[in-house]
């Protein structure tokens, strides 16, 4: 299946998002390897951007902040 925004190939998921919302999916996911003082950064950079985005945006960003944030929560879980 190919995914096509605004005439150019979306290669990714990831791709998909920046082409149609303007946004890094990164900047509300994070990478594993951020150390925290990174983290703290970056997640308030990305609650001033959420406040910029419009509503369908923003929307889509929270749920990448939700759902990273489960995802660390459950390979804290796992390795504890």
């Amino acid at each position: 299946m190919k995914l096509i925004v605004a005439g150019q190939d979306a290669l990714s998921l990831t791709e998909f998002a920046e082409l149609a919302f303007g946004i890094d999916a990164e900047l509300f996911t994070g990478t594993d390897d951020e150390s925290p003082i990174d983290r703290l950064a970056r997640l308030d950079a990305a609650r001033d951007i959420l406040r910029d985005l419009d509503p369908q945006a923003a929307r889509f960003a929270s749920a990448l902040m939700r759902t990273a944030e489960r995802r660390r929560a459950q390979a804290w879980k796992a390795a504890a």
